[in-house]
This record gives C-alpha cells, structure tokens and sequence, in this order.
C-alpha cells in the first residue's frame, strides 16, 4: 500500500502481494487458474477505492524494486499499461476518462464513425469557440435527430484528417458516459470522487475535449442531501477555461434544466442546430449509404434514396431530417434483405441434424451409456464444423447476390410506420378510384351530387394534384335529418380508408360550452388532465390517415371555429403539449342540420308536380339552408372549407333502393342465426308506406322495419316456434296494418 501510494490496506493490495512472490503454492495455485499478477492488476486499473485512485497508477511486475528501495516510497514513476492485441503497451495519461468515456477521435481513426456530411457552419463556429480563451464550451441546442451527436463526430473526423484550425490539432474529443459514474456509487463521496478523478485527468491534459450528450442530466446527477451534483462540480473548471467541453440537448430540455440555472448556462455558448434541408438530407444519405449497404447487403437505387428523404419529410411530421429519411433507409434495406433471404437447404438439414444428435446425445448420457454419448458427442462435433462451412459459403454467396431497394419499397415501409397508403398509384388502385363514384353511391341514395364532390377531392389526392399543406379535403354536409349525411361519411372511410376504424367520430353537441374548447386539444398547463392530450389530436396523432367527422357542428362553441381555421388553412394544429398535429391526410367532414326547421315548414304548393316546380323547390331549400348557414359560421370560416354539399331530400323511389339496402343486412343478420328469410313486393310496399316522410328520411324507414319485420322476427324464435334451417317468408294481405310470418320446413 505503501508502494502505491495508498492511504489504507486493503484486500486488492494483499492479493497483489500474494501473487507477487511466485514460489508461494498459492500463487501457483492461482496461476494455473489463469489468475496472474498482470491480470489482477487489469482487472483493479478501472476501480477507484473509497479513499483514492490507487489503482490508476499501478506499476507492472517488471518495475517492482527488488531491493531496498521500498522502504523509503520512491518509486519510478510509470504511467499505466494498457494492453493492446499486439501484446505491445500503449501508455495512457487518462486511466479513469478511458474508463467512463468513449474516445471518439480513436474510433474516427478506426473508420468506425459515419462520415459527417456539411454542418460546416456549425462545426467551424464549434472550434470558434473552443479557442476561447474562457468560457471556450459549446453548447448544441436542437430538436432529436437533427444531428448534435453527428456533430462531435464530425469535429473528431476533421481533428484525424487536419481540417481544424491548429489549434485543435492532436486533440481528443471523448464522450463522457454519466451513467457509469453513477452506477455503483452506493455511498457518501464516492460520486464525487469519480467525478474529482475524471476533471482531475482533464485539467491535467490539455488536448482533451469533453462532448456529454444529454447535457441537460449533469443537473442532480449524484446529488444528495448535502453532496454537490455534476453540474456544480462543472461549474468552477468550465468558468476558468480549465475543463473544455461541448454539450448537446434539446431545446425542450433546455428550457426545463439549463436556462433555469443562470449560472449554468452562461458557462455556455449555445449553437443552434436546425433540421437539414431535403437536398442537404439528400447528399447525407448518398454518402453514408454504403455503409447500409453493406450491413444489409442489398444496393440502393437514387430514386430510392430521393424517396426516403421526400415521402418522410412529407408524411413523418412529428420527427426530423435527417433522422427519419436515415431511419426510412435503414428499414427499407433491413425488410428487402429479410424478404429476399433464402436460407440454403444444406444448412436447413444440418441444423436439424445437429439438434437431433444433441437429443440424442442427452438421452444417452441419463441412461449411463457413455461409450455410445462419446461417439454421437464426435458425431455432433463434426456436423458443427460442417454447419459453419455450409454457413460461410452461404454468407459468401450472399454477398454476391445483392438485392436491390427501390422506390417503391421505401414507399411501402413509411406506408408501414405512418399508416398512409402512399404506394405509387398502380391499376388495381387506379381502377378502385374510377369505381369509387359509383360504388358509394350504390349505398348513400339519391345523393349523386355530394358524393361526386367528394370523390374528386380524394382522386385530386391520390393523383397527387393536390395541395400538400392542406388537409384532403374539408366539406360541410348540409340537409334535414336522415338523408345520409352521417352515412356517407362513414362508407366513405371503409371504401377508401381500409375499414370503418379509420372514421373519427366526434359529436359537436359534446363541446357546448367554452372550456369544452380545451378537451379538443388538451388542457392547458396547470389545469387537470394537462398531461393526457385533446380527444381529438390524440386520436390523428395515432392514425394519421382517417375521415374526420364532426357531427352536428352548429351545436358547437363559436371558440372551437376559430381552432379549426389552422387546421383547414395548413392542415396543422400544436396540441397543448407543444406538438404539431398533422391533419394533411385527413378527410374533414362537418354534418349540420341548419335550415331544416325552415324546410319542414314549406309547404307542397299548388297545382301539379312538375320538374319545374320540383325546381323551383329544391332552389328554394338550398337558398334558405344558405342564409342560416351565413348566419351561424363566420366569413373567415366558410371561405376554408372546399364544398359546402346540400342533400337532397328523400324521395319515394329512394325509399325503395334503401329498403332493399337495409333488408339486405337484415337477411345477413337472420342467415347468421339459421334461417333463411324472403320479403315480397307486397310487405316492401307497405313498409314503404309507413316508412315514408320526407321531412325525416330514411329513419323512419328503419324504424318500421325494426316494427313490423324484427319484431315479428324476434317474437317467433323467443317462443320457440322456429327450428333452424327454416325458411322464413314475409308478407301483407294487403289490408291490415300488420306483416304475415310464414314458417316453411
């Protein structure tokens, strides 16, 4: 203990001392466990004792003093050894930062960082201020995935190739790793120590500069009640210029940790990194590609490359460039190399070969039969070295046969992590939007005009005409109740939207009052249920790609127009929480029954029911439902929106199409049950008639099938009076004001 410099004894100095002295038959004991001196001392370079860096300094064997030179303490002063592969000694000033660091300008020099593509601007006003003569530490603020981290990379590219200003020749850029500090530090002091010991190697070295990323957790980082955290310790050493270091955080984090602490933060100098432009993001991807390459083994297209950086931009809204296109590019190569692999059946058979011989081998050694467990263990042996020749020749192979990433598979891996069909418009898509007109209007009736509106603001969509920057499309459905306003919504999102999951119903009459306002988008800071997020931008946060309906809107606040301009205009709202929500791909439909209190009021007229006259109504309905909807939305707000739609009014042939629409579901429901069910001309025409109202539509109609069909349904198999498999028919005598179940086996 004396040799090192110790203040105590304790047992790694008795170990050493014991294997110091090679005859002793504990020594030769350890030694043939492998256990040597130099490999003790290795193993206790890294550790820092409660009350020193006593093994920081550890002499080797060789340079122990033989003789008397002990008893006074001197000793030859000697850096400690790190062995290298070469079994060569590479001398090394800083022990412990090697220990809790990560030397990024040695790993430049390895070839094992990505190479750094432009930032020039901020990484010459990075070495600016590491030339400082105080206060020489920058701080990278920025959003996650904007390339902070990419930056200290790049500096320690430039240091290995002499692109520095000669200041920072020789320097070492080393990242400092806070959570191994903290790890294991179980009492008072111990922290700090490390800490000491790591600005203590610092201060000592010159050409160390310090990158810590995540900054923003130096503060209370091994604090305790009446101990000092990291940050207060910094905090001396980066004022007197002493301790050079580059800091990296969000500016969320930013804001939370550092600026509060003035003290802190004016030991700084703060960069701002912005995302990279789509061409910057470009040229990043097309120089760091051949590394991806190489992992995944397949070849990137350049339309691949462009794709990854433009659909991400586009459709990732709530991450950054270059982190996502980077992220697009990795996943598109890693799912075609998945797809495309084609495991060779000799590997397939000695795999299986090999387990079966370790069954085998295991069942024989329980049963005590070790001269048979000998010959399968060699049998298992040799298949083993076959498998990995088998393998290598296979992994050669693969290497020869790259696959290739092209556009469209990049466009069906961000489809994946968005959710947005955003594949190139092939035929059979193509040919599901030339029929999209006509398959709606198949189940919303009588409505040709509204749903014609519709459809060609989603083909103006998927043909890419459209305006990015706004939503798909934004309509106002209008018209009395029960003609489908709500039903073309809904068919709408499973025709085209993959399913009716992708319809986000929200009704209006729920957000009456003025604080209603905030449960859209969350509650502010500082009101309940801040932190959970609105309704309504957590629902397009998870599905990006939906029909938005917003029934009855009139009944809505005036408050919650005005949140809806942003969204119409720029197809993007900020949640309470700070996010930008993207409604870009979204279908915005608003359903209002304004003016049909006034409709229901006119009356049928005099004289016949010409087309002129039929006109001259359906004028009339349109102009009243105009002004009411004048009245109640302001300018600014009507202006937004792409189609106000009016609905027809429901006529009698339309009652008929839908009859045959709802019956339909009905004899699906019934089939399902068992039985088969017909309905005649006859019952059709008399649930007709009392299902017809024009001022009401098609809700009448359900209810006198729920009447007069289900009920009667219902009534017979409650009683027991059907046996599965029976046929079912509906009809009416023609005057009573009933329906006639007959029961055929």
């Amino acid at each position: 203990a004396k040799l090192f410099q110790g203040k105590s004894i304790n047992t790694a100095h008795l170990l050493l001392c014991i294997l110091r002295n090679e005859n002793d038959p504990t020594t030769k004991l350890l030694i043939k466990l492998q256990l040597d001196y130099e490999t003790v001392k290795d193993e206790f370079k890294y550790m820092l004792t409660e009350s020193d860096d006593t093994f920081s300094n550890l002499p080797s064997s060789e340079t122990f003093p033989e003789d008397s030179k002990e008893d006074d303490g001197s000793i030859e002063e000697n850096p400690f050894t790190i062995k290298s592969d070469t079994k060569s000694t590479v001398k090394s000033k800083t022990p412990v930062l090697d220990n809790f660091g990560r030397d990024l300008t040695y790993l430049a020099k390895l070839g094992k960082l990505d190479p750094v593509i432009g930032r020039e601007k901020e990484i010459e006003r990075v070495s600016q201020i590491l030339s400082r003569r105080k206060k020489n530490n920058p701080l990278l603020i920025g959003e996650p995935g904007v390339g902070k981290s990419a930056i200290a990379e790049g500096l320690a590219l430039r240091i290995i190739e002499k692109k520095v200003s000669r200041i920072l020749y020789n320097k070492r850029v080393v990242t400092l790793d806070l959570a191994s500090i903290v790890a294991g530090t179980k009492y008072r002091g111990q922290f700090e120590e490390r800490m000491k010991a790591v600005m203590n190697e610092i201060e000592k070295n010159d050409d160390i500069i310090l990158f810590i990323d995540e900054i923003h957790t130096i503060v209370g980082a091994g604090g305790a009640t009446g101990s000092l955290d990291a940050a207060n310790m910094f905090k001396p050493a980066l004022a007197r210029g002493e301790i050079q270091c580059i800091g990296a955080t969000t500016l969320d984090e930013y804001r939370q940790y550092i600026e509060k602490d003035g003290a802190l933060e004016r030991r700084f100098q703060k960069i701002i990194i912005e995302p990279t432009s789509v061409d910057e993001t470009i040229e990043i991807l097309q120089n760091i590609k051949d590394k991806y390459e190489s992992h995944h083994n397949v070849n990137f297209t350049d339309e691949a490359i462009i794709a990854c950086v433009k659909l991400t931009d586009r459709y990732i809204s709530d991450r950054f460039l270059p982190d996502k296109a980077i992220d697009a590019m990795d996943e598109a190569g890693s799912r075609v190399h998945i797809t495309n692999m084609d495991v060779p059946k000799i590997v397939v058979d000695l795999e299986i070969s090999l387990e079966k011989v370790k069954e085998k081998k295991n069942e024989v050694v329980k049963k005590q039969k070790y001269e048979e467990a000998a010959k399968l263990r060699d049998d298992e042996k040799r298949i083993e070295k076959e498998l990995i020749v088998a393998q290598d020749k296979w992994q050669e192979d693969l290497k020869l046969q790259r696959e290739t990433v092209t556009e469209n598979d990049v466009s069906e891996v961000v489809s994946m992590i968005t959710g947005i069909p955003i594949n190139k418009i092939a035929k059979a898509e193509l040919n599901q939007l030339s029929k999209l007109d006509k398959n709606i209007s198949g189940k919303v009736i009588g409505q040709e005009e509204a749903v014609s509106k519709v459809v060609k603001a989603i083909q103006r969509n998927r043909a890419g005409i459209k305006d990015p920057n706004k939503p798909i499309g934004s309509f106002i459905f209008l018209g009395q109740t029960g003609v489908g306003k709500t039903q073309l919504a809904k068919i709408l999102s499973s025709e085209l939207f993959n399913g009716a999951d992708s319809l986000i119903r929200v009704d209006m009459s729920e957000y009456m009052e003025k604080f209603a306002v905030s449960r859209l988008i969350g509650a502010p800071p500082g009101y309940v249920g801040y932190e959970e997020g609105g309704q309504l931008t957590e629902k397009v946060r998870r599905k990006p790609y939906s029909v938005i309906l917003l029934d009855e809107i009139e009944k809505a606040h005036p408050d919650i127009f005005n949140m809806l301009l942003q969204i119409l205009d720029e197809g993007v709202i900020t949640d309470s929480l700070g996010r930008k929500i993207d409604f870009k791909n979204t279908v915005i439909i608003m359903t209002s029954n304004l003016g049909a209190r006034q409709v229901k009021d006119f009356g049928n007229g005099v004289g016949f029911g010409t087309e002129a006259v039929k006109s001259q109504e359906s004028k009339n309905i349109r102009e009243t439902i105009e002004k009411s909807l004048k009245k109640a939305f302001s300018p600014e707000f009507l202006n937004r929106i792409d189609e106000i739609v009016i609905f027809n009014s429901l006529e009698k042939e339309d009652l008929r199409k839908i009859i045959s629409i709802e019956l339909e579901k009905l004899k699906s429901r019934v089939k399902e049950l068992g039985y088969d069910i017909k309905i005649s001309t006859k019952a059709v025409n008399f649930l007709c008639k009392k299902g017809y109202d024009k001022k009401y539509g098609a809700r009448p109609l359900k209810r006198a099938i729920q009447n007069y069909v289900e009920d009667l349904i219902a009534e017979e198999i409650v009683q027991s009076k059907l046996k599965k498999g029976n046929n079912i028919r509906i009809d009416w005598d023609g005057k009573s004001e009933k329906l006639n179940l007959i029961s055929i086996k």
